[in-house]
Formats: structure tokens, C-alpha cells, sequence
């Protein structure tokens, strides 16, 4: 008889985790990063020039997004991320933070509790 242990079950939620950390990924890039850089882009600003092709940037992005306030020093402009943002680029953005988060958490103690 196949029982699932616990260690199935964290290898289940990781996969879980996994697929809907990348649908939020997907759509918060596609979605929102897309229309804050395109506004930008209508007022002359460019995406910042050390990321040219990691995308790191829309991490950025969803912070400034989730914390909602300008930071003293940032890696993005967070000015223009705010003005530029809509509600439901927001929400794509907690959405974005909180799934990773969680991907990482689940992540972390499987590893801690089930690595050789």
C-alpha cells in the first residue's frame, strides 16, 4: 500500500508553489512590467542599464509596488514605478512577492528537513 509521507507532501507543494509562482511571473512581467516601462518610455525614461537581459528588475518593480514608497536609494526609479502603477498591477505584484516568498520558504525546509 502506497502511503504519502510528509516528505511527499512537501515535494507536492513544492510543485504546486512552483507552477503557480511561475503563472504569477508570467503575468506580472507581461502585464504589469510591460506597461511601467512602456509609460516610462512615453516620458523619456529608460529601464535601468544594468539589466539588460536578467530581468531582475521586475523583482524590483513588485517591491517598490508591495512596500508602496519611495526608498532613499533604489535600484529602480521608484517615483516612476508608483505614478505609473495601476490597481491591478498591485495586486499582480503582492501576488508575485507573496507566491515566491512562500516558494522559498517550502523550498528552504525541504531542503533543511530532507536533504542526505
Amino acid at each position: 500500500m502506497n502511503e504519502i509521507t510528509n516528505e511527499d507532501w512537501f515535494f507536492i507543494c513544492i510543485g504546486i508553489m512552483f507552477f503557480i509562482t511561475a503563472i504569477a511571473t508570467f503575468c506580472f512581467i507581461r502585464i504589469s512590467g510591460k506597461h511601467i516601462e512602456r509609460e516610462m518610455k512615453r516620458e523619456g525614461k529608460l529601464p535601468p542599464g544594468w539589466d539588460s537581459t536578467m530581468g531582475l528588475r521586475y523583482g524590483f518593480y513588485a517591491i517598490v509596488l508591495v512596500r508602496n514608497s519611495v526608498a532613499a536609494m533604489s535600484f529602480v526609479d521608484d517615483e516612476s514605478v508608483l505614478r505609473y502603477a495601476r490597481k491591478k498591477d498591485r495586486f499582480l505584484a503582492f501576488f508575485f512577492v507573496i507566491s515566491s516568498s512562500i516558494l522559498l520558504v517550502i523550498g528552504g525546509l525541504t531542503y533543511f528537513l530532507y536533504a542526505p
